[in-house]
Formats: C-alpha cells, sequence, structure tokens
C-alpha cells in the first residue's frame, strides 16, 4: 500500500558506480557493524539494522514520510533516535530520486525491481521517483541482472577519500545526465537507449578523467 508523497531536500551522491561511506563512530564507542548482503547475488556490505550513530555522511537525504523524518545514503536508511541516529529498514511506500549505489535489477512479471540491502524500489514515472515496496512474490523466480555501470572501473589518482569520491561520481552522473539527456537509472533496454547509453558513458568518464580519476 502506497503512503503519502515524500519531500526531498538534499541531493545525495548515488552514481550506479558510488562508494558506499559509513560513518565514523567517535572515539571510544564501539566499531561499526556491517553484513554483507548476499542475496540475489547482491554481494554488498551495509550497516546492520539497529546500529546507533553520532552523526551523519554530510551529503544525506532529508526524507520527510507523513509526520516522520528519516535520512538516507548510500542504500542505508537513518531514524533520529534522542539526538542519535539508528539504521533502520526503509518505510515501505518512501520515495527517493536515484537508486542507492549498486542496486541489482530484478524483472518480474514484465516489472523493474531494483534490490539493495534489504529494500526492493519500484520506478514511478508519475512521481519521477523511486518507490520503496513490499518484496515482490515469487521473487526467487525473477531474473537477475547487473547494472550496465558496475563494469566501470574508477581508479582514485589522487587518494580521494571514499566521501569524496562519490560525490565527484555523483557530480559526474548529473553532469552526463545533463548533456546527454540520458539517466541510467530510469533508461529501458531498447536501441535507443543503448546508444545513449555509450553517450553517457562516455561523458561520465571525461568528466572524471578531469577529476584526476582513471576510468577503465
Amino acid at each position: 500500500m502506497r503512503v503519502g508523497k515524500l519531500t526531498i531536500t538534499v541531493l545525495f551522491a548515488a552514481a550506479a558506480f558510488a562508494v558506499i561511506a559509513v560513518p565514523v563512530p567517535p572515539a571510544g564507542a564501539e566499531p561499526i557493524h556491517e553484513h554483507m548482503d548476499h542475496r540475489h547475488g547482491h554481494e554488498r556490505a551495509y550497516v546492520d539494522h539497529g546500529v546507533v550513530v553520532e552523526t551523519l555522511p554530510h551529503d544525506a537525504v532529508v526524507v520527510h514520510h507523513g509526520p516522520n523524518q528519516y535520512w538516507f545514503h548510500g542504500g542505508v536508511w537513518y531514524r533520529p533516535d534522542h539526538g542519535h541516529y539508528v539504521v533502520i529498514a526503509p518505510p515501505i511506500g518512501v520515495f527517493v530520486p536515484v537508486l542507492p549505489p549498486f542496486y541489482t535489477t530484478l524483472m518480474l512479471g514484465g516489472v523493474a525491481y531494483y534490490y539493495a540491502n534489504d529494500a526492493y524500489y519500484v520506478w514511478r514515472a508519475q512521481e519521477h521517483q523511486y518507490e520503496v515496496v513490499d518484496p515482490p512474490q515469487n521473487v526467487e523466480s525473477a531474473t537477475v541482472t547487473p547494472p550496465p555501470a558496475q563494469n566501470v572501473f574508477v581508479y582514485p589518482n589522487k587518494g580521494q577519500t571514499a566521501e569524496q569520491q562519490a560525490k565527484d561520481r555523483y557530480d559526474c552522473h548529473r553532469w552526463a545526465v545533463d548533456q546527454t539527456g540520458f539517466d541510467p537509472t530510469t533508461a529501458t533496454g531498447d536501441a535507443e537507449s543503448s546508444s545513449k547509453r555509450a553517450d553517457y558513458q562516455r561523458a561520465t568518464s571525461a568528466c572524471l578523467e578531469a577529476r584526476d580519476y582513471t576510468v577503465r
């Protein structure tokens, strides 16, 4: 069941090949606990649900969903809790403008589901955003397709931090979308999209190389 449309107040770094940045716990605190998400062959590490952090990534998205407020960054969701932030599963019905990094695509009954960190997202054209939905029925029979951009490898030449890499990659993603009119997170698989995808990838590579990255 869909709940009301949210308001996005901050953009976030979510190009398909972005690096997930984890908030650093304060001195003396317990280390962040992570798990490897193996479902659907996703094979990515995320912070465990229930972990409490003192601070959020500076470019986290602020999400208003009904009377509640959440934050989203790198496929990880947070809610406020007495001056701290708790890692949670996203509420069903919440909307976000861009998919998490390293999403896995699942095709089932002609519908594309995008999966990351135990959450499923579906593109809603009317809202021009992605909605968090319940796991689809018979999901294990879905056709699994990794995002094409996962075949792109980006190497920082000047020791850029993971945080800086995520920002640079998202900035270049948005620049390439503006230049080519093609967004790989919303594209179909037709011939025209395949042609535009190549233009998008060239534009993204040029932008990243200008920021001292090697793209292969």
